[in-house]
């Protein structure tokens, strides 16, 4: 009896795996046998992935929703399926593209069109997953000229990291100490002393 089994993936928390485990239910697929990653789909490094593998032999059959969902890397999702298709033998439907379906017309002009328009999607694939990233990139540029800061906004130092300071610098207790005190490690200490020295030295014009 063929085995059956999906794999569902999106690449970030706030994304909802709903519309993926919608469309292999209704091809059949039970959840115990559904593997889900919550990661980018930039390598094929993913711990359900690498699990749904251990289960695949030449009687398994691999329901995805689309191909971007298998990967985004363009070389790895062809060496990928090849994998999986030839080496272990178990057959992958692509619900989007009914082409892609390994178990339809397996003589040599069936094989060619599967793996012409795995390519071309592959392609499209990662060709989106750089467009974003480009997307992204031009975004933080533009965000910055208008004055937006990224990341943590810096803490103001307190009155404790003063007095803290002094105690240090005249002798009455160690950098360890006095760090501890302020509830910062001590290369943080280090750091922020020294840029306060630097801007007491070098004020600005």
């Amino acid at each position: 009896m063929r085995k059956i089994y999906g794999y569902v993936r999106v690449s970030t928390r706030e994304q909802c795996f709903d519309r993926q485990l919608t469309a292999l239910k209704e091809k059949g697929v039970q959840g115990q046998n559904i593997y889900m990653d919550k990661i980018s789909g930039k390598d094929f490094l993913r711990p359900k992935y690498q699990k749904l593998l251990c289960h695949l032999d030449g009687d398994s059959l691999v329901y995805i929703k689309s191909i971007d969902r298998l990967g985004r890397n363009y070389q790895e999702i062809i060496e990928e399926w090849r994998y999986i298709t030839k080496k272990i033998g178990a057959d992958i439907v692509v619900l989007d593209m009914p082409l892609l379906d390994t178990r339809r017309e397996k003589n040599l002009l069936g094989t060619f069109v599967s793996d012409l328009v795995l390519q071309v999607l592959s392609f499209v694939a990662e060709n989106e997953r750089l467009n974003i990233r480009q997307r992204q990139a031009e975004g933080i540029v533009e965000a910055k000229k208008r004055g937006v800061r990224f990341g943590r906004p810096k803490r103001k130092l307190t009155k404790e990291f003063f007095r803290q300071r002094r105690r240090w610098q005249t002798g009455r207790c160690t950098a360890k100490v006095a760090a501890r005190n302020c509830g910062m490690p001590l290369s943080t200490f280090y750091c922020k002393c020294k840029l306060l020295k630097n801007k007491q030295e070098n004020p600005e014009p």
